[in-house]
C-alpha cells in the first residue's frame, strides 16, 4: 500500500493546472484563483496623515505639557492644509494629511480648549500618531501573487491599490455523478435493501465550496455501457470525473472496467483510515479531441471514507488543478482528553471536537459509515502510523474550518 505521503505527492505531481484566463470586475472575483500577480497603482497612504483626530503640531513646540498653541486652519479628511507656522497647531482629523512642518498629531482626548487657543496636555515624539507614506503600499509594489484563493481581504486590498478588475484563472469543471443499484434519492420512499445516496450531496458541496464549476450526473445505474456513456459524456465537457464506490472487482462494480475502457486507471490502496482504496484514471475525450483527455478519480462508496479521502487527498489535487499555490493545511497542536490504544500501520484521522476543558474528545464511533460523527466533529486528529495516544499527549488537529475551503 502506498503511504499517505506517497499518494499525497502522486496526486500532486500529477497534477495539471488550467490555464484560461479571464479579467472579472472585483465584484465578480471573489473565490475565484489569481492568474498573475499584481501590483499596486498608487501609494497607500498617498500622503503622511493623520492616525487620529487631534492637532497636528511640531514637537519641538511642546517643551512641556500644558503649552497653550494658536490653531491656525483646521484639515478635515480629503483636504490639504497649508504649511504649519512655528508655535501653531492644525486640527486635524483622521486619514487628513498632515501638513508640512509638522511632525507629530496629538489626540484630542490630551487636549483642551484655551482662551488663546489649544492646551496641549501631553508631551508628543516625533511621528506620534501619523501614518507615513506608502506604509501600507508603494507604486509598483507588488502586493498579491499569483495562485492564491481571492478573498475578500484580497479584494480590498486591490480596491485600495486602485485595482477595478483582476485577471483569474476559469472554474475547474467537475463532473459528479454515484454508481449502485442500492443507492436512492432522499424524499423517496426506500425500498428493502436500498439507502440514501449521501455521498452525491457531500462531494457536490464540497466542490461548490472550492470554488469548482460543477455538473451534477445523478445516479448512474449498474452497467458498464451506461457507466461509459457517462464518463464518455463527462469528460466531454470537464476537467475532473469524481465518483464514489464501485471500482472495486466484484460482478456489479462496472466503474473499474468502464473507466479501463474509456482510458487508463491506476488504483491505489492507500496506507490510511477511513479510506483505503483511492482510484486516479483519465478518460478520453472523443471526436476531435481525442487527444486530450478528463481527470477521473473514484472515492470509496462509505460516507466517511469518501468524504475524509476527498479532504486530505482529493482537495489538495484539486486545488493544484485549480492553479492555487496553497500547500496542505498546517495541523493545530493540540491536547488529546481521550486514549487509543490500538497499535496500526495505516495513517488513520479520527474524528474528534474539543471539549469544555480544551482537551480533544473522540466520537464514541469510529465507523466509515457513520456519517453522524463528521457533524458531531470540529475536524480531524492525524494518528501516524504505529502511534499510541495517551491522554495529555500533543496531537496533530486538522479543523474543518481549515479544510472547506
Amino acid at each position: 500500500m502506498l503511504s499517505y505521503p506517497e499518494a499525497l505527492e502522486r496526486l500532486l505531481a500529477a497534477a495539471t493546472p488550467v490555464t484560461e484566463m479571464r479579467h472579472q470586475p472585483l465584484v465578480a472575483a471573489a473565490g475565484r484563483v489569481l492568474a498573475q500577480a499584481q501590483h499596486s497603482t498608487v501609494a497607500v497612504p498617498p500622503l503622511d496623515n493623520s492616525a487620529m483626530d487631534g492637532y497636528a503640531v511640531r514637537a519641538a513646540d511642546i517643551t512641556a505639557p500644558g503649552v497653550c498653541l494658536p490653531v491656525s486652519q483646521r484639515i478635515p479628511a480629503g483636504s490639504i492644509g497649508q504649511a504649519l507656522e512655528p508655535g501653531s497647531a492644525a486640527r486635524i482629523f483622521t486619514g487628513a494629511p498632515v501638513p508640512p512642518g509638522a511632525d507629530a498629531v496629538v489626540m484630542q482626548e490630551l487636549c483642551e480648549h484655551g482662551e488663546n487657543g489649544v492646551v496641549i496636555r501631553h508631551l508628543p515624539r516625533a511621528g506620534e500618531n501619523i501614518r507615513r507614506r506608502g506604509e501600507d503600499m508603494d507604486v509598483g509594489q507588488e502586493i498579491l501573487p499569483a495562485g492564491i484563493l481571492l478573498r475578500p481581504q484580497e479584494l480590498a486590498l486591490a480596491a485600495a491599490a486602485g485595482l477595478a478588475e483582476l485577471p483569474v484563472l476559469r472554474r475547474l469543471r467537475v463532473a459528479v455523478f454515484s454508481t449502485g443499484d442500492e443507492l436512492h434519492e432522499p424524499g423517496r420512499p426506500l425500498p428493502p435493501g436500498g439507502i440514501y445516496n449521501s455521498n452525491q450531496y457531500a462531494l457536490i458541496s464540497l466542490l461548490e465550496t472550492m470554488g469548482c464549476e460543477v455538473r451534477n450526473l445523478g445516479h448512474i445505474p449498474d452497467d458498464l455501457e451506461t457507466t461509459r456513456a457517462a464518463l464518455r459524456r463527462a469528460a466531454g465537457e470537464n476537467d475532473l470525473i469524481v465518483t464514489s464506490g464501485g471500482v472495486s472487482v466484484g460482478e456489479e462494480d462496472h466503474v473499474k472496467p468502464a473507466v479501463e475502457a474509456e482510458g487508463s486507471l491506476d488504483l491505489w490502496k492507500v496506507a490510511i483510515k477511513p479510506g483505503k482504496p483511492l482510484a486516479l484514471g483519465r478518460i478520453r475525450r472523443a471526436g476531435e479531441r481525442a487527444a486530450e483527455s478528463a481527470w477521473f478519480i473514484g472515492l470509496p462508496g462509505n460516507p466517511v471514507s469518501a468524504m475524509v479521502t476527498f479532504l486530505v487527498l482529493v482537495r489538495p489535487f484539486i486545488q493544484r488543478l485549480q492553479g492555487r499555490t496553497a500547500g496542505v493545511p498546517q495541523p493545530y497542536r493540540l491536547t488529546a482528553g481521550f486514549r487509543w490504544t490500538r497499535d496500526s500501520p495505516l495513517h488513520e484521522f479520527l474524528r474528534a471536537r474539543r471539549g469544555e476543558d480544551g482537551r480533544l474528545a473522540l466520537f464514541p464511533n469510529q465507523g466509515s459509515g457513520v456519517v453522524n460523527s463528521l457533524v458531531w466533529s470540529e475536524g480531524l486528529v492525524i494518528k501516524p502510523p504505529h502511534t499510541l495516544i495517551e491522554p495529555g499527549d500533543a496531537v496533530d488537529f486538522l479543523p474543518f474550518a481549515e479544510l472547506l475551503s
